[in-house]
């Protein structure tokens, strides 16, 4: 249908009930009106360009863009074309071009990727770290890096704040500036967007100190935590190992006949080989758990990975725990320890070697670290046994290993005759 366009016509025009109705316009030819079933009613309008093909251009929808609108904007195309220029092969460059440099733009990702190659890699935490990362990252993982704010990154850490995870998002903000500083120092970006984050909350060191009854407690709600959770929590408390180091243990860093386990340096804190003495309960858990595994990880669902999610566990540790205890951490559980077994007596320098840490005051003579390797091995299995035998109130256990004057020969007999110093006797308040 053909018709010189105007308001009371168009108007008057019945919505078909299929398909579309179609009206030229005779004012501006190539013009069309369609109108839909749904009532909606389209501009169009069909051009040659000179020299090229006929395009066909969307002006809009009526009333919205008006009669004389569409025939203005049908005008000035059609000089366009009659010049040679395609609107349509225009557009489509242009989307092509920005859709080329977005792909040849260093994205987000692209950054994460090389700050885990170039830096987390390193980091016996990396896992953690990279985890951490991505989850803030995750709405700008497909951005240029440089259009990256530290609007963005703070944005990110409040989010994870307002959910009450006020220590994951300081963690959030220690991650992120790392990577901000990464991709500054690297060029990825023209400034260190990562300056001047803040933190959700201030941490204070924690003082909890658990109670030899509070460390049975969850011993023994470990044991409704199933054949896979119940072990492992079971051996952080009677090894008082760091989470990553156990949940990470292969068979290949246990010992049956030595009765031990031997954690290599690169899955250690302090990067050093460490051996750990594991007392009978750990053992029976550790023989069950053998006989029923064909993969080389100890505590694995995948086969492949080591377990996680210890926020988890945690939760439902503490449902099987007294309504009145007080919060906790597993780190706790190392304090409880330290704190116990220097208060009965045991030397510091032993319960240092136990939890691993990195010595502390001046560095230690080459002579003194080959000696303390070796001298305190057996000393560190009795102290395990005991703790094993107060955890599991194993009274006969605790019989044959809480004996002062056997604790004393063979302190004596390893140190020549030497008696631990009364600093080495006192509370110890911090194990971190």
């Amino acid at each position: 249908m053909k018709k010189p366009l105007n308001d009371p016509f168009v108007r008057a025009l019945e919505v078909p009930p299929e398909g579309r109705l179609e009206v030229s316009d005779t004012v501006r030819p190539g013009l069309r009106l369609r109108i839909y079933p749904n009532g909606r009613k389209v501009w169009s309008f069909e051009k040659r360009i000179k020299g090229g093909p006929k395009r066909k251009h969307l002006l809009g929808t009526y009333p919205d863009t008006s009669i004389k609108e569409a025939r203005a904007a049908a005008l000035e195309i059609e000089l366009e074309a009659s010049k040679g220029v395609d609107r349509v092969a225009e557009a489509e460059k242009a989307k092509l071009d920005a859709e080329e440099r977005k792909r040849k733009a260093v994205l987000v990702a692209d950054v994460v990727e090389a700050h885990r190659a170039l830096h987390l890699a390193n980091l016996r935490s990396q896992r953690d770290r990279l985890r951490t990362l991505k989850e803030a990252l995750a709405p700008h993982m497909d951005q240029p890096v440089r259009e990256l704010r530290r609007a963005d990154l703070q944005a990110a850490i409040d989010k994870k704040a307002a959910t009450g995870a006020l220590i994951a998002a300081n963690r959030a903000k220690a991650a992120l500036s790392k990577f901000a500083k990464f991709a500054w120092q690297r060029g990825y970006t023209d400034d260190h967007i990562g300056l001047g984050l803040e933190k959700a909350v201030q941490e204070q060191p924690r003082d909890r100190v658990m109670s030899l009854e509070e460390v049975r407690a969850v011993y023994a709600a470990a044991f409704k935590m199933g054949s896979l959770w119940g072990p492992l929590v079971r051996m952080l408390v009677l090894t008082l190992q760091r989470r990553s180091e156990v949940a990470g243990l292969k068979w290949s860093e246990v010992d049956f006949d030595s009765e031990c386990m031997t954690v290599a340096g690169g899955r250690t804190k302090n990067r050093k080989m460490h051996k750990t003495h594991l007392a009978p309960p750990v053992l029976a858990d550790l023989r069950e758990l053998r006989a029923a595994s064909s993969v080389e990880l100890v505590f694995t669902t995948t086969g492949t990975t080591p377990v996680s999610g210890f926020g988890k566990v945690k939760e439902r540790l503490d449902v099987l725990l007294p309504e009145d205890m007080e919060p906790w951490t597993f780190h706790d559980l190392r304090t409880a320890f330290a704190t116990q077994m220097a208060e009965d007596g045991e030397s510091e320098a032993v319960i240092d070697r136990i939890l691993n840490h990195v010595a502390s005051g001046s560095a230690p003579s080459s002579v003194a670290r080959v000696y303390n390797r070796s001298e305190h091995l057996g000393q560190r299995r009795r102290i395990l046994d005991r703790w094993a035998a107060l955890v599991t109130r194993d009274e006969a256990a605790s019989g044959n290993v809480v004996s002062l004057a056997d604790r004393d020969r063979s302190e004596s007999e390893a140190t020549g005759g030497s008696r631990g110093t009364a600093a080495e006797k006192r509370r110890v308040r911090d194990v971190s």
